[in-house]
């Protein structure tokens, strides 16, 4: 007797997505609040890009990161009394301000960065890298099928 055939596979993409979004975040945040030395993702955001783009404005940090320039705007007030980040005047104009890692900040950054390679290995494990080749070119084409700003269909 052959064995009954597998359940279809479950194509609510949308509850999938946002379900398994809600219970990577709050995996992320309990585990930054024990590992991360209190960070948060949001700031975990924030550093991981000023890794590449030390000094970069605040307003294309939120860009970056798809955040209002409202939420940036707490987010950098917190991380400057963390002592992660520093602002400092654009020196081409003095309006503008750019961010810039401090030292903690970049050791902050080391450590979030060792707890997001754990994350991706926990993310990946059992799958083929075919696989999570497939979905990640379906993650990213997210962001071309919806882009910012842009809420008609």
């Amino acid at each position: 007797m052959s064995p009954p055939p597998a359940p279809p596979p479950d194509r609510r993409l949308v509850f999938l997505l946002a379900a398994g979004h809600r219970r990577v975040q709050r995996w992320i945040e309990a585990r930054l609040a024990t590992d991360g030395g209190g960070l948060t993702s949001a700031q975990s955001g924030v550093l991981f890009y000023l890794g590449a783009a030390d000094g970069a404005l605040i307003g294309e940090t939120a860009e970056a990161l798809d955040l209002a320039p409202s939420a940036m705007t707490g987010l950098v007030d917190r991380m400057t009394r963390a002592g992660l980040v520093e602002r400092r005047p654009d020196p081409k104009d003095g309006r503008a301000l750019r961010l810039h890692l401090t030292d903690h900040g970049r050791a902050a950054r080391a450590e979030a960065k060792a707890g997001l390679a754990h994350l991706n290995a926990h993310l990946t494990e059992g799958f083929t890298d075919d696989e999570i080749a497939v979905v990640a070119r379906w993650l990213s084409s997210l962001q071309t099928k919806f882009p910012k700003g842009d809420a008609t269909p």
